[in-house]
């Protein structure tokens, strides 16, 4: 097996765009990747997926065990040849500034991956090797097997830092990519546009391989690519009670899942449901629970609140007492209603009785611990582990008990959360139930529960 992580000095010197260029002339070579992407993030992933045919997985060391990160690894790298991991942030950022839990270095060394390290070189020349010398130095216990030069200016320019490196490191795999404004991708206030709404087109992706296979010595990175799959045990169960049908939100305002997440609720007895609550006007028939996702439920807030019919029927669900659990933007739409920048209100479903205002400014973000002080979601006294990310507030909470207290790495602060209302569950937490079994077992058992019920 062959594999390895791309990864930067920080964040914004073209790691996507690396990533995704590579993926997409590493299968023209006839070769199958299976892409990965570290840390949190769920847009990234997204674009990996259609560029490689096979889903892409987070990895993540903060919200899941070594044993959870390797068995994902292992399970996704089945039937593939070469695995490309999409690091986070700079090569060594982590949860805190000492140590590397969290960091793509930690999950480098977790599966023995070498580093193609990718340098924002538009503003450089000679110091170009001092930057990759101290990368190369700073860590021994990690192999970094090529440099890629992003956004060079021209051919003179790729000639003085790559003359600039071979001084320092003779043998050392470098290329260089061109400056092409053409390839990236929109932002907005949660990072790049997901997949779901613009990812790079059929000749926007041969333009990213042209440009890599042009630029890059990729034979010699795959020379130094090779890595041994994990050996771990299998941690599948069999499950034999009853399967449950949950109903997940997927479409352009939903669409922040873990895929292994989705599969531990599989390993419990769930079967899956798609649905759409921006385009469809009723619930799939034979649903038991319902899980609204993370994603960008604000630039769709006019389509969501007209469609009534869905609304409905997701009320007169929650009233018979099957399960919704709703995650960020999940929790904006099973409010009561979304208050936007321009004071404009949206209706929402009005299962939970509570109120969210858009913000311009991050309210929280990073990771985050949420401890269950009653039973809702999890278990009384359950820790579970997970992330924030969002630009918008309660600002009524209606009443709603609020069953679990955040604790967030970067500030410090603690909030209440876990907002809970019978069998209603909303969080801005977003947790991963590959890291959270317990938690997924909880939900899909109270499915399984209200199920029984209702025979």
């Amino acid at each position: 097996m062959r594999g390895f992580l791309v990864s930067g000095p920080g964040t914004g010197v073209g790691k996507t765009t690396v990533s995704a260029g590579l993926m997409a002339a590493l299968r023209n070579r006839g070769l199958r990747v299976q892409p990965f992407k570290c840390g949190p993030d769920f847009i990234d992933p997204g674009h990996h997926t259609p560029l490689c045919g096979r889903l892409s997985h987070n990895l993540d060391t903060w919200m899941l065990s070594a044993d959870q990160n390797q068995r994902i690894f292992r399970s996704a790298c089945q039937g593939a040849d070469i695995a490309v991991v999409e690091g986070m942030m700079g090569l060594f950022d982590g949860v805190q500034g000492s140590g590397l839990e969290g960091s793509s270095a930690e999950i480098a060394k977790l599966l023995g991956l070498p580093i193609l390290l990718v340098v924002d070189a538009s503003s450089s020349a000679g110091s170009v090797a001092a930057l990759v010398h101290g990368f190369q130095t700073f860590d021994p216990e990690l192999r970094i097997a090529g440099v890629v030069l992003n956004r060079v200016s021209n051919h003179s320019h790729a000639q003085l830092l790559v003359q600039a490196l071979r001084s320092r490191y003779p043998v050392l795999p470098v290329g260089w990519i061109p400056l092409d404004e053409r390839l990236r991708l929109k932002e907005r206030h949660l990072g790049l546009q997901v997949a779901e709404e613009r990812t790079w087109t059929d000749n926007e992706i041969e333009r990213l391989a042209t440009h890599v296979q042009r630029g890059l010595p990729v034979d010699a990175f795959l020379e130094l690519s090779q890595v041994s799959l994990p050996p771990v045990c299998d941690g599948g169960q069999g499950f034999s009670e009853p399967s449950v049908r949950i109903g997940v939100a997927r479409d352009k305002a939903f669409c922040f899942y873990y895929e292994a997440g989705l599969a531990e609720l599989r390993s419990n007895g769930a079967e899956l449901i798609e649905f759409s609550p921006l385009n469809d006007a009723k619930l799939p028939e034979g649903l038991d629970a319902l899980y609204f996702g993370g994603g960008y439920p604000e630039l769709h807030a006019e389509t969501l609140s007209a469609n009534r019919s869905l609304i409905s029927a997701i009320r007169d669900f929650s009233e018979i007492g099957h399960p919704i659990y709703g995650e960020c933007g999940g929790l904006i739409y099973i409010g009561r209603e979304l208050a936007m920048l321009d004071g404009r209100k949206w209706p929402m479903a009005g299962v939970l009785p509570t109120s969210i205002q858009m913000t311009d400014r991050l309210v929280h973000f990073g990771y985050a611990d949420l401890h269950f002080l009653e039973d809702g979601l999890a278990e009384k006294d359950t820790w579970v582990r997970g992330h924030s990310f969002h630009y918008s507030k309660l600002i009524d909470d209606g009443g709603t008990d609020k069953k679990a207290v955040a604790h967030y790495s970067l500030s410090g602060d603690t909030h209440p959360e876990g907002f809970t209302a019978g069998n209603i569950f909303g969080s801005y937490i977003h947790i991963h139930f590959a890291g959270s079994p317990l938690v997924a077992a909880r939900f899909v058992s109270l499915a399984r529960s209200q199920k029984l019920v209702q025979k």
